[in-house]
């Protein structure tokens, strides 16, 4: 995920995560905008993604370029908003997915994935503007169904749902759901 940060918030704690090496989390809104407003309340997703800087620049001064890549899910246990609006919490981790193969039921789901990874390789993407990164485990199904919803424009509702679900082979069957749903499956 390519990030511009230029918000002094932001480049403050991304800052402070390049020099200790640290992971930062990443959730949704639930309500209310990114841009704050004095009179406007944010609510968060109870379900985030902690993400890891792989790459770096400071192209001018006040903006980063950034590059992270998700690593684990957590749950917000807590959170308070500071003053300059900054969020910080205390998360509880979720498990990693047991490595399950993918269901010969759901075969058809993992299929359609290599076939858009096929699809943007033929496309000679430069590394940095590829949306999946290796290895791609196509037999895995919570590597299959966390790809899925990383590709597909989802509400933040249907999202927290699939991201909030422990199971991965029923984390798969509802991403099959939404394929079919939408004519993505043949």
């Amino acid at each position: 995920m390519p990030l511009q940060v230029f918000e002094v918030r932001y480049l403050d704690m991304i800052k402070k995560c390049i020099a200790r090496s640290e992971e930062f989390g990443v959730v949704a809104l639930a309500s209310g905008s990114e841009t704050q407003r004095p009179e406007q309340h944010e609510v968060l997703t109870p379900i985030g993604t902690m993400a890891r800087i792989a790459d770096w620049s400071a192209p001018v001064s006040g903006l980063l370029h950034i590059t992270c890549v998700g690593t684990n899910r957590f749950r917000i246990l807590s959170s308070e908003q500071l003053k300059h609006g900054l969020w910080m919490g205390e998360v509880e981790m979720l498990e990693p997915d047991m490595a399950l193969s993918v269901p010969a039921e759901q075969q058809d789901v993992a299929n359609a994935l290599g076939a858009v990874i096929r699809s943007l390789q033929k496309r000679q993407l430069p590394p940095a503007q590829m949306p999946l990164l290796p290895p791609y485990k196509l037999d895995d199904c919570g590597w299959v169904a966390n790809r899925w919803c990383e590709l597909l424009r989802l509400g933040v509702p249907q999202k927290q749902l699939l991201m909030a679900q422990l199971n991965p082979v029923l984390r798969l069957e509802l991403v099959q759901d939404v394929l079919s749903e939408n004519g993505l499956l043949s």
